[in-house]
């Protein structure tokens, strides 16, 4: 769901309440929606179903190892209910199959990605429990469906331990219109027996926007010229006692903490949709990778880095469609050492094109990126520079 002004309609209470709902339930999700089945005085549930289908082509460049591979494989594979008990509590589950076929395997598991409810007392104060899109970084909250560029950064939008999601509670809403917007979460965060201290992760995360409202939990990379948007964000993510920097003994607890800033503005004009993204972003551990950590701990656990995104899409139709085109910096900064060197440091550079059958509902993308390593490594090809093509269907029912 997506609105088109920053103020707010005259509506009755509980459609309002419906209608704020029903945003922050399809905060993992496009826009779009399929058949909607109602059910008693006041329940409803949609039925949607997402569709990501990649082929990818690596090409190794390195001096001392060269080659290249083809992949086909699902990036992405969708089944979704969301809906409303009632006027105040909505409901929201996500069936995923996706990876299949992704270097070979042929991975036919189904889980659940996202299964939470939504409490919305008032657009200043609603509440999301279950497990869902941890609210840390923008990148990670922008729908998947709907991306600038073909995909998110591999490793800086996802936080070291909680991934894309987590489980707990967040508190969030709008204030000032919907300009300025709050998030505070308390979830699990890393959990297992490697683990220090079982404590929560801690998370919070604000913006403002200067000209046209994003009141959404989840943004959009891309509003393809329906809004004219200035938004500025900062979040902060800590849990205590993580991890062991000895871990044989058992002893030297560090803490995890990640900060990030970021900003966001698309432009729509007489002569195209402009985009530009930027955001910087900073995971510290104190150093435990290059110890003796436990054998669970990411490399990405100690980490500064950024992106720069941008897309630009033509005024008018080309054929049946329209046409974006966008290109993409990020740079990694790993603290990770086997022995003093560095090899894990990288350069993302890329270009492509999103061409819109039907928005995001139906598009076919396309993108030849570059991935450049300060140091290669010279026996590992995951470490040594690498050129990539990849071309992408996507379908949203």
């Amino acid at each position: 769901m997506q609105k088109t002004s920053t103020k707010p309609q005259t509506l009755k209470p509980s459609r309002h309440i419906f209608l704020a709902s029903l945003v922050a339930a399809m905060l993992p999700l496009s826009a779009a929606a399929g058949p909607t089945f109602d059910f008693g005085d006041e329940g409803s549930v949609t039925l949607s179903y997402s569709f990501q289908g990649w082929m990818q082509q690596k090409d190794f460049t390195s001096p001392t190892d060269s080659g290249s591979s083809t992949d086909a494989f699902l990036r992405r594979n969708r089944i979704t209910l969301f809906g409303q008990y009632n006027d105040y509590v909505g409901f929201y589950a996500q069936l995923e199959a996706g990876t299949d076929s992704k270097l070979g395997q042929d991975n036919k598991s189904i889980y659940y990605r996202d299964a939470y409810v939504t409490l919305d007392y008032k657009d200043e104060l609603r509440f999301i429990v279950g497990r869902f899109k941890n609210t840390f970084s923008r990148e990670n909250l922008e729908a998947c469906l709907d991306p600038l560029t073909m995909d998110r950064s591999e490793v800086l939008a996802y936080t070291p331990f909680g991934g894309s999601r987590d489980t707990g509670l967040a508190i969030w809403g709008n204030l000032m219109d919907a300009k300025l917007q709050y998030r505070v979460m308390i979830a699990d965060g890393r959990e297992g027996d490697n683990v220090a201290k079982d404590n929560p992760r801690l998370t919070a995360r604000v913006h403002y926007s200067l000209w046209d409202a994003e009141p959404d939990y989840g943004y959009l990379g891309t509003y393809l010229g329906t809004k004219k948007v200035l938004t500025i964000g900062a979040a902060v993510d800590k849990q205590e006692g993580v991890a062991y920097a000895n871990f044989p003994s058992r002893t030297d607890i560090k803490d995890y903490s990640g900060t990030t800033i970021d900003a966001f503005m698309e432009l729509p004009t007489a002569s195209g949709v402009y985009t530009l993204s930027a955001a910087s972003f900073e995971y510290d551990t104190g150093n435990a990778f290059n110890q003796s950590p436990d054998p669970d701990l990411t490399v990405n656990s100690d980490l500064k880095g950024y992106y720069v995104k941008a897309g630009y899409m033509l005024p008018n139709k080309v054929g049946s469609g329209r046409l974006q085109f966008f290109a993409r910096h990020e740079d990694s900064d790993y603290k990770a050492k086997t022995g003093n060197i560095e090899y894990y440091d990288q350069t993302w550079d890329s270009v492509g094109a999103n061409y819109y059958l039907d928005g995001q509902k139906l598009k076919i993308s396309v993108e030849f990126a570059k991935i450049a390593f300060d140091n290669e490594h010279p026996t590992n090809p995951a470490l040594q520079d690498y050129n990539q093509a990849t071309l992408g269907l996507q379908l949203i029912f």
